[in-house]
């Protein structure tokens, strides 16, 4: 009989890509599919066919060292452990076609493959190549499983989102791209688990482990930042970005994971947290955990775990940096959705992990997965760092005015830390609240104090004694407009009062306690008994504009009883608002893969003086790599339009983004547009 033999496998790439929702991953040159789920190769025998009865065949499949050997059968019947088989109703004996099943808690890697012929001749072995397998949420056997399409399609699918940032009462929508199907960024986020420190350890261990998304998401928390390893990006809070690039100039994940992979993985300079939720997000997307960027707007930094946080004053209401705690206006972290069959099935859901280096877990710069289940029941005896987390948006604010090194006003904010905690709604560009799933809430308040002596412990003095005062802006503050806002006090006491007011504003960054004052005033103000007034200020945009760009402002008010020097403060913190590039595309409902199409960016300067910068346009699916205009000089209130040319490469819903970085002020102004790339 003549020789079994085997001219070529053919591996379906497009039919098993697009039965595994991977076919966006066309970059890769290996196979890519997902656990639990079949796949089918070809063979395409010469000579002779297949003879079921003298001719069989079995599988060797490798990560590393481990393998698993299958036999191929003909019996198509379910298995929770890999398995091949030929479907016997299809049975083509020139051309055979085997599935592949692999088990939903297998390993996430890349695999290579042998097939092991064995005739009546002897035995021969072929290597098929490698494939790549990925989690997969759509099986219900995965610990990833997520219940919904539209979730899957939001947190595996989507490669663009948007990033809040800010303050609560202002919300910045900042475009990001992730960019998991740009060339590159499969291999790269395969490889950040290849140069992880437990890899290099043990890689046996290692490749069993990753079965497992809680190991998985830890090992990808700790790889996003280099604190302690090789990891993707150097954070950097100093302003100074010389070595690197300013955080705020990242518009996607791509050309992070690109410029660490293509750099034998040095890290990336430079991260701050929107920066490794964002890369974090595309990683575990990638690998096919679902995942989110989720903000906390107040978000507490407590060193010492007493769950508060102490902010100091002075007695004309500017900001110290007295204390070791601090609040960033806002923090981003990640979810993940998984089940963790190790605290039971009560915490299963949604995991928060924080890729931003601020605490070490178990010695490594890493956070999480801690289950928001957990946080909101404060179940601190689980794992992981649920302590830390609970504290960052449950944390009191102690409010502490001192003058000459004496303490003389106290007051307590309980509901400042974790006013708000959000991510991106599922299908739409816009906000999706979820502090409830966090914490209980409660009505939001406007920011208002009392006059209480230095050992006083309550939030407000005695009703019937009190002098309240109350500090709220009028709007929301928008660039090239004043600042409006209005100091109301309330006089509780059945005598008149004289007092000292001390207005005070300083721009800060949102992680740092404020700079110096950039705007103040003083006066004086009589009350009747039981008398209100009510105070209207503003600051104006040349007082502000060359201060504090895409800062923000900390403005303070302190009123001073001038008979018995009792102190009242009232303090607010928020950002002004950027002006919007606006994206307008030529035949928006037309728009096909391979066909060009003409987009217009259009900026209105809404500052008091004359700008200038550079436009950068970027959209992954849509322009290969980024476009950059130079923006000449731009009259207050002048108009300019740059038109882009772009040629859609894939099939979907995109994001065209544009940022125009100005030079001589501290601001960059982002607009976004979603573009609908139909099928030809």
């Amino acid at each position: 009989m003549e020789d079994l033999c085997i001219q070529n496998v053919n591996l379906e790439r497009s039919e098993n890509m697009a039965r595994h929702r991977t076919e966006d991953f066309s970059d890769s040159k290996a196979l890519v599919v997902r656990r639990g789920a079949p796949f089918r190769v070809t063979l395409q025998l010469g000579r002779r066919p297949f003879n079921p009865k003298t001719d069989s065949l079995r599988i060797k499949v490798m990560l590393g060292r481990l393998y698993v050997v299958m036999p191929v059968t003909f019996s198509k019947r379910g298995s929770t452990h890999w398995k091949a088989y030929i479907d016997p109703e299809a049975l083509n004996l020139q051309n055979p076609s085997i599935f592949i099943h692999t088990p939903a808690s297998a390993s996430v890697g890349c695999y290579r493959f042998q097939l092991c012929v064995f005739t009546q001749s002897g035995q021969k072995t072929y290597d098929f190549g490698k494939f790549i397998l990925l989690c997969n949420p759509w099986c219900r056997e995965d610990t990833v499983h997520i219940p919904f399409e539209d979730q899957r399609e939001e947190y595996i699918q989507n490669d663009s989102g948007l990033l809040f940032m800010g303050t609560a009462m202002n919300l910045v929508s900042r475009p990001w791209s992730f960019d998991q199907y740009e060339p590159g960024v499969l291999d790269s986020c395969l490889n950040l688990l290849q140069v992880s420190p437990q890899h290099k350890k043990n890689r046996r261990l290692d490749y069993l482990k990753r079965s497992d998304p809680v190991y998985i998401s830890r090992i990808v928390s700790a790889m996003i930042n280099s604190e302690d390893d090789r990891g993707v990006l150097k954070g950097n809070w100093s302003g100074d970005f010389k070595e690197g690039v300013n955080p705020s100039l990242w518009t996607g994940s791509g050309e992070i994971l690109r410029q660490w992979a293509k750099s034998g993985y040095r890290p990336v300079k430079y991260g701050q947290c929107w920066v490794f939720a964002a890369v974090m997000c595309t990683v575990m997307r990638v690998l096919g955990i679902p995942c989110r960027v989720v903000t906390n707007f107040n978000s507490a930094h407590d060193t010492n775990g007493n769950l508060v946080i102490e902010e100091y004053y002075t007695e004309t209401g500017q900001k110290l940096n007295h204390s070791k705690d601090s609040i960033w206006n806002f923090h981003v972290w990640v979810e993940c959705w998984m089940t963790r069959h190790d605290l039971g099935s009560e915490m299963d859901g949604w995991q928060v992990l924080d890729p931003t280096p601020q605490e070490r877990s178990k010695g490594v710069f890493c956070c999480g997965p801690a289950p928001v289940k957990a946080i909101k029941d404060r179940r601190i005896d689980l794992f992981y760092d649920i302590p830390f987390v609970y504290a960052e948006v449950n944390a009191d604010v102690h409010t502490i005015v001192v003058s000459e090194g004496r303490v003389v006003s106290h007051g307590r904010d309980t509901e400042k830390v974790g006013s708000l905690i959000c991510t991106k709604a599922i299908c739409f560009p816009r906000l999706l609240n979820i502090t409830g799933d966090y914490k209980n809430t409660k009505s939001p308040t406007s920011s208002r104090s009392s006059i209480m002596s230095e050992d006083s412990t309550s939030s407000r003095a005695d009703s019937s004694t009190g002098v309240m005062v109350f500090l709220i802006l009028d709007k929301a503050p928008v660039a090239g407009e004043p600042v409006r806002f209005t100091v109301k006090v309330i006089n509780k006491h059945r005598v008149a009062k004289m007092m000292k007011i001390h207005l005070n504003a300083q721009t800060k960054e949102y992680n740092h306690s404020p700079l110096d004052t950039f705007w103040e005033t003083h006066g004086a103000l009589q009350l009747a008994p039981s008398e209100a007034k009510v105070i209207h200020q503003q600051i104006l945009p040349e007082q502000y504009e060359d201060v504090v760009g895409d800062n923000l402002i900390n403005l303070a008010v302190v009123l001073e009883d001038m008979a018995s020097h009792e102190r009242v403060l009232a303090s607010e913190e928020f950002n002004i608002a950027s002006p919007q590039l606006t994206i307008e595309i030529a035949n928006g409902n037309s728009i096909v893969p391979n066909k060009k199409q003409t987009a217009t960016v259009t900026f209105t300067n809404p500052y008091s003086h004359t700008v200038s910068g550079v436009l950068t346009v970027a959209g992954a699916g849509l322009i290969q790599g980024k476009l950059h205009f130079r923006m000449l000089q731009l009259c207050p209130g002048g108009t300019v339009q740059q038109t882009i040319i772009f040629t859609p490469s894939m099939v979907g819903t995109k994001m065209l983004q544009a940022n125009l970085s100005l030079t001589n002020v501290n601001s960059t102004v982002r607009g976004f547009k979603m573009v609908s790339v139909s099928r030809a």
